[in-house]
Parts: C-alpha cells; sequence; structure tokens
C-alpha cells in the first residue's frame, strides 16, 4: 500500500521539478543509484519495469526506501495495464506512470488514490486524462512535441500540470526551455542516470548530477 497520498506526491513532484527513472535488474546495483539520487536530493524515483521479474527488484528497492531512505517516494513506469498497476500498488508503489492513457489504470489507481501520470500527445487526450482525475500529465515522447507544444496547451489550459518525459537533459537551456514554457516537473531518464554511471558504477558521480539537476531546475524556474 502507499506510504504517500495523491495530493503529497503531486506536491512533492511541484516542489522538486524532477523525477529520476531508472530500470536495472540488479537490486544491489539499484539501491545504490536509489540512494545516489536521494543523497543528490531527489525525492522521488520512477523505476520503469521494463524487465522480466522487474517486480521484484522493485519490490526489494521499495522496502530499502521505507527503511533507509526516508521521505522517499517511489514509483512505477512503464505500466501498460491495470493489473500490472494493482501488482506495482501492492508492493508499495506511490505513483504510476504510463505510455499511454487507459482508463483502466485510472480506475485502478483512483480507488487506491494513488497518483498516475498517463503520457499523453493530444490536447484531447489531456482533457479526458483530467476528467478521469490525473494530477500531473506526463507529456510522452517529450522531444517529439518540445516545449512549444507545452505553450500552446497551457494558453487555453493553464491549469494543466504537465511532465514531458524523453527529450529532457540536466542542462540550463534544456531545462529552462522547458520550465520557461510552463512544466510542472520533468522525468529525466538516460540523459541524467547514464550508460557509463552504471557501467563504472560511479555513484558519486551520479550524487553530484543529480544536485546539479535540482540546482537548475529551481534557478530556471519562475
Amino acid at each position: 500500500m502507499a506510504q504517500f497520498t495523491r495530493l503529497e506526491v503531486a506536491q512533492a513532484m511541484k516542489e522538486t521539478g524532477m523525477i529520476p527513472l531508472f530500470f536495472n535488474n540488479d537490486i544491489e546495483l539499484s539501491k545504490n543509484v536509489l540512494k545516489a539520487c536521494y543523497d543528490g536530493g531527489a525525492r522521488l524515483m520512477e523505476f520503469t519495469a521494463r524487465g522480466d521479474f522487474a517486480h521484484e527488484v522493485f519490490g526489494e528497492l521499495t522496502k530499502y526506501a521505507v527503511a533507509e531512505l526516508p521521505g522517499m517516494i517511489m514509483g512505477v513506469g512503464s505500466v501498460t495495464d491495470a493489473g500490472q498497476a494493482s501488482l506495482y500498488m501492492s508492493l508499495g508503489a506511490n505513483f504510476v506512470v504510463t505510455p499511454v492513457l487507459r482508463e483502466d489504470i485510472a480506475i485502478a489507481c483512483n480507488r487506491k488514490k494513488v497518483l498516475w501520470s498517463p503520457g499523453c500527445g493530444t490536447l484531447t487526450e489531456i482533457t479526458r486524462a483530467e476528467e478521469l482525475g490525473c494530477e500531473i500529465v506526463k507529456l510522452f515522447p517529450g522531444d517529439i512535441y518540445g516545449p512549444q507544444f507545452v505553450k500552446g496547451i497551457k494558453g487555453p489550459q493553464p491549469w494543466t500540470s504537465i511532465m514531458p518525459t524523453g527529450g529532457v537533459s540536466p542542462t540550463e537551456e534544456n531545462l529552462k526551455g522547458w520550465f520557461d514554457a510552463g512544466v510542472t516537473c520533468v522525468g529525466m531518464g538516460s540523459k541524467l542516470i547514464s550508460k557509463e554511471i552504471i557501467a563504472n558504477k560511479d555513484y558519486a558521480k551520479l550524487e553530484q548530477d543529480v544536485k546539479n539537476a535540482l540546482a537548475i531546475v529551481k534557478a530556471v524556474r519562475k
């Protein structure tokens, strides 16, 4: 069961402005990545569950976060149906992120008051997600749409909260473009937790990179 309410999760997303995204089958490596992000100041982690037995890794990571990383909000990404969402919620997922808009996932998450963020690519999808109770919409893939798309949405719908994922990098130019357009937060995967960091197990670099990215987010926000 979720430790944090959906409103608490949404508030943390708004306050920190960034969610690291990560997946690996190695439990110990994943714990080290999670701790480095936490030590760098991140308070949310989206575990992009894309591999076999990913739920087993997520379960161990969530237990670790509860025991060792107070205030760390564990969520799951790449969820494709309600059954998968329910499985991860039973393992302690505090938020559920999906690549597409699926109403069965909305129903499953809303029933347990767990924040869900569906991947949307049109204003119609975004509006439907909000009608289904979505607090923060995932714009995916972000690099296809870009900040101008966000700016266009915020015109007629200034109440819409958007989190782009894909096409977000930890540079001042990139992050300023997104936040100037009006995003609530960003999701950042391999541009932040790079293959080189994982291969070299350079957790000190990851911690510093997370710190730097959060500092840029804070600086470029209006």
